[in-house]
């Protein structure tokens, strides 16, 4: 299917829903879609095309980086991984499931990390699958998404089950009721704006892409001193990363910090070294100081709200976990018209 079909005919204020959902990124669409398979009537709002969001350049590994640790958060990240896992099991475009390292240059906690719980194969690195340079670690398996290629098939599935898309730029979380007494605002950084969140803010992360040398494990580590660094291999290329600058705005793309990205990671991975260097995409996260935000709410002239944002680097490893927390707070009681 194309990527981004646009709008459908005919939508607009007579539209006869039960929910909104604000929003088109990795978060709103696993969201309109856990409400569709409720018997939901759901339609999502966007102010851009599909592949315009943040979720469209992500590396989009399962890993919940760049988002306050806790409880919530890690089974929400639980959740989702055994999502994913069960996605790539049945060849979804663009989930698969990969071996993936986490060496540590110092010397880690002796538990498991607080995430682990949801990772089946969680084990430790021994000294013997250490390189000199690094002193402790993990391995285990992650799902990944290639997301040019999953987005187009989540908006597919939700339109395919009757969901409607409006392209229409919102200034008040209010507007929405105008099609739904259910709105579930998964703006993103649009919710700094939207519901006068100043909590909400950017962190920009820019990419490096390699055309792939045959690699086909991930690398991720977290204690490098020159930068976080990961190395994801995809089918056609690897996601090298990254950059982590809050509060940046700036979605130029610079080449010179790709190449250091690029000579940061073949530092860890000799097989990188002379890669050519294909792109190098930047994407605003969407952070939050306090972490993220998933509750609901109602306006003085009783329009149902619930928030979902807030992921900040784990939008993907937090979406489906966070869209089964929605469905539980918009509760059947949504479908009221």
């Amino acid at each position: 299917m194309d990527a981004d079909p646009g709008p459908d005919p005919g939508v607009g204020p007579g539209m006869d829903l039960d929910v909104v959902v604000i929003g088109s990124g990795i978060i709103g669409l696993t969201t309109a879609l856990r409400l569709q398979e409720q018997g939901l009537r759901v339609g999502v709002v966007t102010a851009d095309g599909l592949l315009s969001t943040v979720s469209a350049v992500a590396a989009a590994v399962w890993y919940p980086v760049g988002v306050e640790p806790g409880d919530r958060v890690a089974a929400w990240s639980a959740a989702t991984y055994a999502e994913l896992a069960r996605q790539a099991r049945a060849g979804v475009p663009g989930v698969v499931l990969r071996d993936t390292w986490m060496p540590a240059l110092r010397r880690q906690d002796a538990g498991i990390p607080w995430w682990g719980a949801g990772v089946p194969d969680l084990r430790r690195l021994e000294p013997a699958d250490l390189a000199p340079a690094y002193a402790d670690g993990w391995r285990f398996t992650a799902p990944t998404v290639e997301m040019p290629r999953y987005l187009p098939w989540l908006l597919g599935r939700f339109r395919d089950g009757g969901g409607k898309v409006l392209h229409r730029r919102l200034d008040t979380l209010r507007q929405a009721g105008a099609w739904a007494p259910v709105v579930v605002n998964a703006s993103g950084l649009g919710a700094r704006l939207l519901c006068g969140d100043d909590a909400v803010r950017p962190v920009r992360g820019q990419l490096a892409l390699v055309r792939n040398p045959g690699l086909r494990a991930s690398l991720r580590i977290q204690d490098e001193p020159a930068g976080y660094t990961y190395v994801h291999p995809r089918s056609r290329d690897v996601v090298l990363g990254g950059t982590f600058e809050e509060g940046s705005w700036d979605l130029r793309g610079d080449r010179a910090a790709a190449e250091a990205i690029l000579a940061r990671c073949a530092a860890h991975v000799p097989e990188l070294r002379g890669a050519e260097l294909v792109g190098w995409p930047v994407g605003l996260r969407p952070d939050r100081r306090g972490g993220v935000r998933l509750a609901a709410g109602e306006m003085a002239d009783g329009l149902r709200i619930v928030h979902n944002y807030g992921h900040g680097g784990a939008g993907v490893t937090l979406s489906w976990g966070c869209a089964d927390a929605v469905v539980e707070l918009v509760g059947a009681g949504a479908r009221i018209r």
